[in-house]
């Protein structure tokens, strides 16, 4: 099997997130991927993905992804249902982190229990 094989579903998840300028190339048993995240999150998910496929320290991936805005963790788009601690626990594992993604958007949000669908909230960096 080959290397980019192996890491197939990291590209199909950089795809899927849109990284730009997502550049492929398997040299010598090695993957180099590079391109830009538009989040830290987004760039977290790709390193969990190669980690749950290679392990802690993978040697054969080198992967270089930056992150266009560094100013916030993520935007998130509120959906039909969803809480600020529904999302807190999802983006922070700590749903009691609610008030943290509340402050980062009182210009949209005037009480945290009150959310709509299609809201794009702020999600500060932990």
């Amino acid at each position: 099997m080959s290397v980019k094989t192996k890491y197939q579903a990291v590209l199909n998840l950089g795809e899927q997130l849109g990284i730009k300028g997502g550049d492929v190339v398997e040299a010598e048993g090695v993957l180099k991927i590079k391109g830009e995240a538009k989040t830290q999150y987004e760039k977290n998910l790709i390193w969990d993905k190669i980690k749950e496929i290679g392990g802690e320290n993978p040697s054969d991936i080198k992967a270089n992804i930056t992150v266009a805005d560094s100013s916030v963790y993520h935007r998130h788009v509120v959906k039909s249902g969803e809480t600020l601690s529904k999302i807190a626990k999802h983006y922070y594992g700590d749903a009691m982190k609610y008030k943290q993604i509340f402050n980062a958007n009182t210009n949209i949000l005037s009480n945290p229990d009150v959310i709509h669908p299609d809201q794009v909230l702020i999600i500060p960096n932990p």
